[in-house]
């Protein structure tokens, strides 16, 4: 019995996680965000209408579900503020269902400043990121120098912990980076003023989920980005701050990890990589050209053109060795419908030698040659197919070969972008 769901990104991001989890939501008492921040970017499409999130966890689209942000969460209050007027305009009760953890490290001004600022200076090194203070913001939570959402509940502390933090920001990026300083006293009044607003809604997250697991109620544990891009087990340094694969969902909410009951790997039926860093089955083409098309490859946080390429499975088994994936979804499925012969990256070659799985970390990757099987393609829709049979016969040899190969089980399949368009061959959150 699957009663607290972990869902992840298998691949690099972007794989459709917003709408599997919004559809799964609809079984669940709880969604909970355990990392990342609102450099994240959940589309979903709910009968036609498209909504984007950032922060706020897929699930503030249904009225019966609790959403939490939790302690692994950095946290922009501003972007915050702004995602919930959005919402509450469409009609979306928020500050009702949400919930935020009082650890959640908090994004400051200077934090998006010195990330631009280092990006700039990197110059054609750059790593790509997001710019949203997001890596600086954990840098400062790890060199236990950074300020967190309980602070703002006691003004004279947190005058004094951001004055320090900002004087040393600002020293950087003055001598470091010749770059503009941020203003410490406007920005330290402007922060104190979020207090009242965000105070109804801070919460300690770890004991409001044991207490829906203790009233035996469903839990949705929310990834952000994916499990290549984790800070430890991604392709280094070209990755996230945080920890995209499933045991961020323990740290990141306090729930221990006995207590999690199965991965779903979110992987797109190609790959796709936003920013720099190796991809070893990257498509410089016009059939790259047409995966970007027709699936639609800009980002939803940045909008930023993605790269695409095959399938990665060498990727995959180093995010499922990392993340123990019980189930796999397959998203975007549809994207391969024109195709006349798809390709399936089943091994590399690296530095003469045949591997199965991905190196870790950006050196060894970036040397490595993906070996391609080729299969026949469909050439049929597959849009909107909600019954497993009905596929076309090639797309389920697609299908079965990638669960054969990986000895992972797909269990859901996405066929399309709205919540209906979906086949599920197992049902989780019973």
């Amino acid at each position: 019995m699957t009663k607290n769901l972990v869902v992840i990104g298998s691949q690099w991001g972007d794989e459709g996680k917003g709408k599997i989890v919004d559809l799964l939501t609809e079984r669940a008492a709880a969604v909970v965000r355990f990392q990342g921040g609102h450099n994240a970017g959940h589309t979903l499409v709910v009968e036609g209408k498209t909504t984007i999130l950032h922060l706020i966890p897929s699930g503030i689209l249904h009225s019966n579900v609790m959403s939490y942000i939790a302690n692994g969460v950095v946290l922009h209050l501003p972007s915050l503020f702004s995602e919930a007027e959005e919402l509450m305009a469409a009609g979306v009760s928020v500050w009702e269902k949400l919930r935020v953890s009082n650890a959640c490290a908090l994004i400051m001004p200077s934090h998006i400043a010195l990330d631009k600022a280092r990006e700039a200076a990197k110059g054609a090194g750059k790593i790509g990121t997001t710019c949203r203070g997001i890596g600086p913001c954990y840098e400062d939570k790890i060199a236990r120098r950074g300020l967190r959402l309980a602070d703002l509940q006691n003004a004279d502390n947190f005058r004094t912990r951001a004055e320090e933090l900002l004087n040393y920001h600002n020293f950087l990026l003055k001598n470091f980076y010749q770059a503009e300083t941020v203003d410490v006293a406007a920005t330290i009044d402007e922060w104190l003023s979020f207090a009242p607003k965000i105070a109804p809604i801070i919460c300690d997250t770890t004991l409001a989920l044991e207490e829906h697991r203790k009233r035996g109620e469903n839990i949705l544990y929310e990834g952000a980005q994916g499990a290549m891009l984790d800070i430890d087990h991604g392709t280094y340094p070209f990755v996230t701050s945080s920890s995209t694969a499933s045991g961020g969902a323990a740290t990141g909410t306090g729930t221990g990890i006995h207590k999690l009951d199965f991965v779903l790997a979110i992987t797109k039926a190609y790959t796709t990589r936003v920013g720099s860093g190796p991809f070893p089955t990257e498509l410089n083409n016009d059939i790259g050209e047409h995966l970007g098309r027709v699936g639609r490859e800009i980002g939803a946080s940045t909008g930023r053109k993605r790269r695409t390429g095959w399938i990665d499975l060498p990727a995959l088994r180093r995010a499922a060795l990392n993340s123990c994936f019980d189930g796999i979804c397959i998203t975007k499925l549809d994207v391969l419908d024109e195709l006349a012969t798809i390709k399936i990256c089943t091994n590399y070659r690296l530095d003469g030698k045949i591997i199965d799985i991905a190196p870790l970390g950006a050196d060894e990757l970036s040397r490595c040659e993906a070996i391609y099987e080729e299969i026949d393609g469909w050439q049929s829709s597959t849009i909107g197919i909600r019954e497993y049979e009905k596929l076309p016969e090639k797309a389920r040899q697609y299908l079965e070969k990638l669960e054969k190969i990986l000895e992972i089980p797909i269990v859901i399949i996405s066929t399309g972008p709205d919540r209906e368009e979906t086949i599920e061959r197992k049902v989780l959150l019973s």
